[in-house]
């Protein structure tokens, strides 16, 4: 009876350890709240890659000249990043010294190495419908130009420009953000899964099994405290983005 016990405990552990191991760790902007690195800087990126995270979430706005750059906000040093020309945002510096980096840059960057995924947000246009859109080819444009297709994975708000992305490059991996569709609607429209707000797979915690087991994607947001980590942890989400990577890197693959 002793052995079996024994045995039984020690099976739930190793079953807890694989569940939590098949969890993906996503540092939300790059590591920068820990590293002392800006958000969204190459620099932050350089930190998630280095600590091991799985993938390093950015976010891609387009100049009034249509040049690429990465910023989470749509203004920068309360430039409006749409309607600044590139030669004025390109003269910009990060609060460490580093030049305001473009899609290229960061690309470039990323795919010196093979472990970090690039989580590659492509924010809604402010303008117009078709600019986002166009925001939207331009991107995948450079991304396949700079042969960045296979270590690149794209999430948006916007379910028009994740639409526009499963039609234009119908290999590349889609997440939806906005935290409106059901799985089942994410299926019937060709995306790929969700990433969404810790308060709607809250509200809506089947969604996690659900999508699962329609082989979608699952992926929450922004995660940063131990309880909500053990949460989504328990329940086999397949990755977590956080400002906190390092802590979730910890549990992951304790």
């Amino acid at each position: 009876m002793k052995k079996l016990f024994t045995l039984v405990i020690f099976s739930q552990l190793t079953l807890s350890t694989v569940t939590f191991a098949q969890t993906k760790v996503v540092a939300h902007r790059g590591a920068w709240k820990n590293t002392g690195a800006p958000e969204n800087s190459i620099a932050s990126l350089k930190a998630a890659i280095k600590m091991g995270c799985d993938g390093s979430e950015f976010d891609v706005h387009m100049s009034a000249d249509s040049v690429l750059f990465i910023n989470h906000d749509a203004h920068i040093q309360e430039l409006p990043i749409e309607t600044t020309s590139s030669i004025i945002l390109s003269a910009l510096k990060l609060k460490n010294g580093e030049a305001f980096p473009t899609l290229k840059e960061y690309l470039k960057e990323g795919t010196k190495q093979k472990k970090t995924r690039l989580v590659l947000e492509i924010k809604p246009s402010a303008i117009s419908k078709e600019r986002g859109i166009a925001l939207t080819r331009k991107v995948v444009d450079m991304v396949n130009s700079m042969k960045a297709a296979s270590r690149v994975d794209y999430i948006s708000f916007d379910y028009d420009i994740c639409k526009e992305i499963t039609k234009i490059a119908p290999k590349a991996t889609v997440q939806y953000l906005n935290g409106d569709k059901t799985p089942d609607e994410l299926l019937t429209d060709g995306i790929h899964g969700f990433d969404y707000n810790l308060k709607i797979l809250d509200k809506n915690p089947s969604w996690i099994k659900e999508a699962k087991s329609k082989k979608l994607i699952t992926n929450a947001w922004t995660v940063n405290d131990e309880k909500s980590m053990d949460w989504l942890l328990t329940e086999g989400i397949g990755l977590i983005t956080t400002n906190e990577p390092e802590l979730l890197l910890m549990k992951v693959h304790r």
